[in-house]
Protein backbone atom coordinates (compact mmCIF):
# COMPACT_ATOMS: atom_id res chain seq x y z
CA UNK A 1 0.00 0.00 0.00
CA UNK A 2 1.19 3.27 -0.81
CA UNK A 3 1.20 5.68 2.26
CA UNK A 4 -0.75 8.61 2.72
CA UNK A 5 1.09 11.50 2.02
CA UNK A 6 2.90 10.00 -1.02
CA UNK A 7 2.56 10.73 -4.66
CA UNK A 8 0.67 7.68 -6.21
CA UNK A 9 2.04 9.33 -9.60
CA UNK A 10 4.69 11.13 -11.08
CA UNK A 11 5.70 11.99 -14.07
CA UNK A 12 9.10 14.44 -15.08
CA UNK A 13 9.82 15.57 -18.54
CA UNK A 14 7.66 12.67 -20.05
CA UNK A 15 8.42 12.62 -23.38
CA UNK A 16 6.53 10.38 -26.09
CA UNK A 17 8.01 10.30 -30.02
CA UNK A 18 6.64 7.63 -32.17
CA UNK A 19 8.51 6.95 -35.09
CA UNK A 20 8.28 5.73 -38.76
CA UNK A 21 10.15 2.30 -40.20
CA UNK A 22 13.32 4.08 -40.60
CA UNK A 23 13.44 5.50 -37.09
CA UNK A 24 12.59 9.27 -38.50
CA UNK A 25 10.26 11.28 -36.20
CA UNK A 26 6.71 11.10 -37.12
CA UNK A 27 4.79 12.71 -34.21
CA UNK A 28 5.27 13.82 -30.87
CA UNK A 29 2.82 12.57 -28.99
CA UNK A 30 3.80 14.41 -25.41
CA UNK A 31 6.20 16.88 -24.63
CA UNK A 32 8.18 16.84 -21.07
CA UNK A 33 4.95 15.90 -18.94
CA UNK A 34 5.10 16.85 -15.54
CA UNK A 35 2.08 15.55 -13.02
CA UNK A 36 1.71 14.87 -9.34
CA UNK A 37 -1.48 13.38 -8.44
CA UNK A 38 -1.85 12.39 -4.61
CA UNK A 39 -3.30 9.38 -3.39
CA UNK A 40 -7.28 10.10 -2.78
CA UNK A 41 -8.55 12.21 -5.28
CA UNK A 42 -9.95 12.15 -8.82
CA UNK A 43 -7.41 13.86 -11.31
CA UNK A 44 -9.22 14.00 -14.93
CA UNK A 45 -7.03 14.38 -18.02
CA UNK A 46 -9.21 16.52 -20.70
CA UNK A 47 -8.26 17.03 -24.78
CA UNK A 48 -9.20 16.65 -28.29
CA UNK A 49 -8.61 13.79 -30.07
CA UNK A 50 -4.57 13.62 -30.84
CA UNK A 51 -3.67 15.70 -27.43
CA UNK A 52 -1.71 13.00 -25.88
CA UNK A 53 -4.57 11.31 -23.64
CA UNK A 54 -4.30 7.76 -24.43
CA UNK A 55 -0.68 8.18 -24.97
CA UNK A 56 0.09 9.07 -20.94
CA UNK A 57 -2.48 6.64 -19.67
CA UNK A 58 -0.43 3.51 -21.66
CA UNK A 59 2.68 5.28 -20.50
CA UNK A 60 1.55 4.96 -16.79
CA UNK A 61 -0.03 1.61 -17.50
CA UNK A 62 3.86 0.44 -18.84
CA UNK A 63 2.07 -0.71 -21.66
CA UNK A 64 4.41 2.06 -24.00
CA UNK A 65 7.75 2.87 -23.32
CA UNK A 66 8.69 6.82 -23.24
CA UNK A 67 11.50 8.27 -25.05
CA UNK A 68 12.89 10.34 -22.43
CA UNK A 69 11.75 11.85 -18.63
CA UNK A 70 10.66 9.75 -15.65
CA UNK A 71 7.53 7.91 -14.21
CA UNK A 72 6.95 6.74 -10.87
CA UNK A 73 3.78 4.65 -10.13
CA UNK A 74 2.82 4.05 -6.48
CA UNK A 75 6.59 4.73 -5.84
CA UNK A 76 7.93 2.14 -8.35
CA UNK A 77 9.06 2.60 -11.95
CA UNK A 78 6.87 2.26 -14.74
CA UNK A 79 8.56 -0.51 -15.62
CA UNK A 80 8.22 -2.63 -12.89
CA UNK A 81 5.73 -4.87 -13.23
CA UNK A 82 4.78 -5.59 -9.65
CA UNK A 83 2.78 -2.38 -9.63
CA UNK A 84 0.50 -3.69 -11.82
CA UNK A 85 -0.59 -6.02 -8.56
CA UNK A 86 -2.23 -2.54 -7.37
CA UNK A 87 -3.77 -0.69 -10.28
CA UNK A 88 -7.18 -1.57 -12.11
CA UNK A 89 -7.70 0.04 -15.93
CA UNK A 90 -10.85 0.32 -17.40
CA UNK A 91 -10.66 0.72 -21.13
CA UNK A 92 -12.44 2.83 -23.65
CA UNK A 93 -14.20 -0.53 -24.49
CA UNK A 94 -14.02 -3.18 -22.30
CA UNK A 95 -13.13 -6.44 -23.61
CA UNK A 96 -15.35 -9.29 -21.32
CA UNK A 97 -15.74 -12.92 -22.66
CA UNK A 98 -19.74 -12.46 -23.90
CA UNK A 99 -20.83 -16.44 -22.89
CA UNK A 100 -19.32 -16.23 -19.11
CA UNK A 101 -21.66 -14.69 -15.80
CA UNK A 102 -20.59 -11.59 -14.35
CA UNK A 103 -19.46 -14.04 -11.34
CA UNK A 104 -17.98 -16.15 -13.93
CA UNK A 105 -16.13 -12.83 -15.21
CA UNK A 106 -14.74 -11.51 -12.26
CA UNK A 107 -13.99 -15.17 -10.82
CA UNK A 108 -11.94 -15.45 -14.26
CA UNK A 109 -9.98 -12.11 -13.02
CA UNK A 110 -9.29 -12.80 -9.95
CA UNK A 111 -7.39 -15.93 -10.44
CA UNK A 112 -5.07 -14.07 -12.84
CA UNK A 113 -3.77 -12.06 -9.65
CA UNK A 114 -4.08 -15.05 -7.76
CA UNK A 115 -6.46 -14.24 -5.37
CA UNK A 116 -7.66 -16.98 -2.93
CA UNK A 117 -11.35 -18.84 -3.71
CA UNK A 118 -12.03 -17.49 -0.07
CA UNK A 119 -10.94 -13.60 -0.94
CA UNK A 120 -12.63 -14.40 -4.91
CA UNK A 121 -16.02 -15.17 -3.63
CA UNK A 122 -15.88 -12.31 -1.50
CA UNK A 123 -14.62 -9.85 -3.25
CA UNK A 124 -17.31 -10.84 -6.45
CA UNK A 125 -20.24 -10.52 -4.10
CA UNK A 126 -19.01 -7.12 -2.66
CA UNK A 127 -18.30 -5.49 -6.35
CA UNK A 128 -21.56 -7.25 -8.02
CA UNK A 129 -23.20 -5.12 -5.07
CA UNK A 130 -21.49 -2.15 -5.38
CA UNK A 131 -21.96 -1.47 -9.37
CA UNK A 132 -25.56 -2.70 -8.65
CA UNK A 133 -25.66 -5.93 -10.84
CA UNK A 134 -27.40 -8.54 -8.33
CA UNK A 135 -30.60 -9.31 -11.05
CA UNK A 136 -27.99 -10.08 -13.17
CA UNK A 137 -25.04 -11.89 -11.69
CA UNK A 138 -26.44 -15.14 -13.21
CA UNK A 139 -26.74 -13.83 -17.36
CA UNK A 140 -24.28 -14.36 -19.87
CA UNK A 141 -22.96 -11.39 -20.89
CA UNK A 142 -24.16 -11.04 -24.65
CA UNK A 143 -27.60 -10.11 -22.99
CA UNK A 144 -26.03 -7.20 -20.89
CA UNK A 145 -26.43 -3.48 -21.91
CA UNK A 146 -23.85 -1.11 -22.91
CA UNK A 147 -24.22 0.46 -19.42
CA UNK A 148 -24.05 -2.74 -17.11
CA UNK A 149 -21.04 -4.20 -19.74
CA UNK A 150 -19.47 -0.76 -18.58
CA UNK A 151 -20.60 -1.30 -14.96
CA UNK A 152 -19.16 -5.30 -14.62
CA UNK A 153 -15.71 -3.25 -16.86
CA UNK A 154 -15.78 -1.09 -13.70
CA UNK A 155 -16.17 -4.15 -10.92
CA UNK A 156 -13.18 -5.90 -13.40
CA UNK A 157 -11.14 -3.25 -12.91
CA UNK A 158 -11.67 -3.68 -9.30
CA UNK A 159 -11.13 -7.37 -8.08
CA UNK A 160 -7.36 -6.73 -7.04
CA UNK A 161 -8.88 -3.86 -4.53
CA UNK A 162 -6.34 -1.59 -6.79
CA UNK A 163 -4.94 1.64 -5.37
CA UNK A 164 -4.81 3.83 -8.10
CA UNK A 165 -7.58 3.03 -10.79
CA UNK A 166 -7.36 4.33 -14.45
CA UNK A 167 -10.49 4.76 -16.29
CA UNK A 168 -10.78 5.45 -20.31
CA UNK A 169 -14.08 7.52 -21.29
CA UNK A 170 -16.01 5.66 -18.15
CA UNK A 171 -19.34 7.05 -19.69
CA UNK A 172 -18.45 6.75 -23.15
CA UNK A 173 -22.12 5.28 -24.63
CA UNK A 174 -24.22 5.48 -21.56
CA UNK A 175 -27.42 6.89 -21.10
CA UNK A 176 -28.33 9.53 -18.44
CA UNK A 177 -28.81 7.17 -15.87
CA UNK A 178 -25.75 4.90 -16.48
CA UNK A 179 -24.09 8.06 -16.67
CA UNK A 180 -25.21 9.32 -13.21
CA UNK A 181 -24.55 5.62 -11.76
CA UNK A 182 -21.09 5.56 -13.00
CA UNK A 183 -20.27 9.03 -11.72
CA UNK A 184 -21.89 8.04 -8.33
CA UNK A 185 -19.59 4.68 -8.63
CA UNK A 186 -16.35 6.78 -9.44
CA UNK A 187 -17.35 9.50 -6.13
CA UNK A 188 -17.76 6.19 -3.51
CA UNK A 189 -14.08 5.11 -5.08
CA UNK A 190 -13.39 8.39 -3.78
CA UNK A 191 -14.60 7.80 -0.33
CA UNK A 192 -12.37 4.61 -0.30
CA UNK A 193 -9.70 6.21 -0.77
CA UNK A 194 -8.63 4.90 -3.81
CA UNK A 195 -7.07 7.69 -6.48
CA UNK A 196 -9.06 7.95 -10.02
CA UNK A 197 -7.54 9.19 -12.95
CA UNK A 198 -10.20 9.55 -15.68
CA UNK A 199 -10.22 10.56 -19.21
CA UNK A 200 -13.13 11.75 -21.12
CA UNK A 201 -14.48 14.50 -23.71
CA UNK A 202 -17.69 14.82 -21.61
CA UNK A 203 -16.58 17.79 -19.78
CA UNK A 204 -19.70 17.90 -17.71
CA UNK A 205 -19.22 14.20 -16.08
CA UNK A 206 -15.04 15.89 -15.46
CA UNK A 207 -16.38 18.80 -13.72
CA UNK A 208 -18.91 16.96 -11.64
CA UNK A 209 -16.18 14.24 -9.79
CA UNK A 210 -12.88 15.38 -10.35
CA UNK A 211 -10.70 17.07 -7.90
CA UNK A 212 -8.37 18.40 -10.04
CA UNK A 213 -8.02 18.53 -13.95
CA UNK A 214 -4.96 18.61 -16.79
CA UNK A 215 -5.66 20.23 -20.14
CA UNK A 216 -3.27 18.75 -23.03
CA UNK A 217 -3.31 20.19 -26.35
CA UNK A 218 -1.02 18.62 -29.11
CA UNK A 219 1.00 16.40 -26.70
CA UNK A 220 1.70 19.68 -24.15
CA UNK A 221 0.06 20.27 -20.94
CA UNK A 222 -1.81 23.50 -21.21
CA UNK A 223 -3.87 23.72 -17.96
CA UNK A 224 -3.57 22.33 -14.56
CA UNK A 225 -5.40 22.76 -10.97
CA UNK A 226 -8.70 22.53 -9.14
CA UNK A 227 -11.87 22.31 -11.03
CA UNK A 228 -13.43 25.27 -8.85
CA UNK A 229 -10.64 27.73 -8.94
CA UNK A 230 -9.91 26.95 -12.60
CA UNK A 231 -13.93 28.05 -13.25
CA UNK A 232 -13.63 31.20 -11.12
CA UNK A 233 -14.05 34.68 -12.65
CA UNK A 234 -12.42 36.43 -10.60
CA UNK A 235 -13.17 39.30 -12.43
CA UNK A 236 -16.76 39.62 -11.26
CA UNK A 237 -18.65 39.38 -7.79
CA UNK A 238 -21.50 37.54 -7.56
CA UNK A 239 -24.21 37.99 -4.63
CA UNK A 240 -27.11 35.81 -3.83
CA UNK A 241 -29.70 36.38 -1.69
CA UNK A 242 -33.38 35.38 -0.65
CA UNK A 243 -36.49 37.63 -0.56
CA UNK A 244 -35.11 40.71 -1.29
CA UNK A 245 -36.73 44.08 -1.80
CA UNK A 246 -35.96 46.16 -4.77
CA UNK A 247 -34.68 48.77 -2.46
CA UNK A 248 -32.29 46.33 -0.51
CA UNK A 249 -31.10 45.06 -4.01
CA UNK A 250 -29.86 48.85 -5.26
CA UNK A 251 -27.81 49.51 -2.01
CA UNK A 252 -25.82 46.03 -2.50
CA UNK A 253 -24.27 43.95 0.21
CA UNK A 254 -23.51 46.49 2.48
CA UNK A 255 -27.10 46.61 3.41
CA UNK A 256 -28.76 43.36 2.90
CA UNK A 257 -27.81 42.68 6.68
CA UNK A 258 -30.37 45.11 7.24
CA UNK A 259 -33.11 44.83 5.63
CA UNK A 260 -35.16 41.88 7.78
CA UNK A 261 -36.40 39.65 4.79
CA UNK A 262 -32.96 39.38 3.44
CA UNK A 263 -30.71 36.74 4.10
CA UNK A 264 -27.21 36.80 2.23
CA UNK A 265 -26.97 33.03 0.69
CA UNK A 266 -23.93 33.59 -1.15
CA UNK A 267 -20.37 35.82 -1.94
CA UNK A 268 -17.69 34.99 -3.71
CA UNK A 269 -17.00 34.46 -7.83
CA UNK A 270 -19.51 32.84 -9.84
CA UNK A 271 -17.59 29.90 -12.14
CA UNK A 272 -17.64 29.58 -15.84
CA UNK A 273 -18.56 26.11 -17.49
CA UNK A 274 -15.49 23.92 -17.60
CA UNK A 275 -16.83 23.59 -21.61
CA UNK A 276 -15.76 27.60 -21.70
CA UNK A 277 -12.58 26.76 -19.91
CA UNK A 278 -11.64 23.45 -21.97
CA UNK A 279 -12.15 25.44 -25.51
CA UNK A 280 -10.54 28.97 -24.40
CA UNK A 281 -7.31 26.96 -23.46
CA UNK A 282 -7.39 24.97 -26.49
CA UNK A 283 -8.23 27.98 -28.53
CA UNK A 284 -5.03 30.49 -26.20
CA UNK A 285 -3.02 26.70 -27.00
CA UNK A 286 -3.61 27.55 -30.74
CA UNK A 287 -2.71 30.95 -30.87
CA UNK A 288 0.71 30.74 -28.33
CA UNK A 289 1.96 26.96 -29.39
CA UNK A 290 5.06 27.38 -26.94
CA UNK A 291 3.27 27.55 -23.71
CA UNK A 292 2.54 24.84 -21.68
CA UNK A 293 2.22 23.85 -17.42
CA UNK A 294 4.45 22.84 -15.42
CA UNK A 295 3.73 22.16 -11.80
CA UNK A 296 1.18 20.48 -9.51
CA UNK A 297 -1.32 22.78 -9.55
CA UNK A 298 -1.80 21.82 -5.72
Amino acid sequence: MVSEKASVVETRNLTKVYRDFWGRQKVRALKSLDLEIHRGEVFGLLGPNGSGKTTTMKLLLGLLFPTSGDIHILGKPATDVTKNEHIGYLPEESYLYRFLNAEETLDFYGRLFNISAAVRRQRISQLISMVGLESARKRQLREYSKGMSRRLGLAQALINDPDLILLDEPTSGLDPIGTRSMKDLILKLKSQGKTVIMSSHLLADVQDVCDRIGILHQGELKELGRVDDLLKVTEETEIRASHLSPETLEKIKSLISEDEKAKLLYCGHPTTSLEQLFLRIIEESESRPGRRVRGTGM
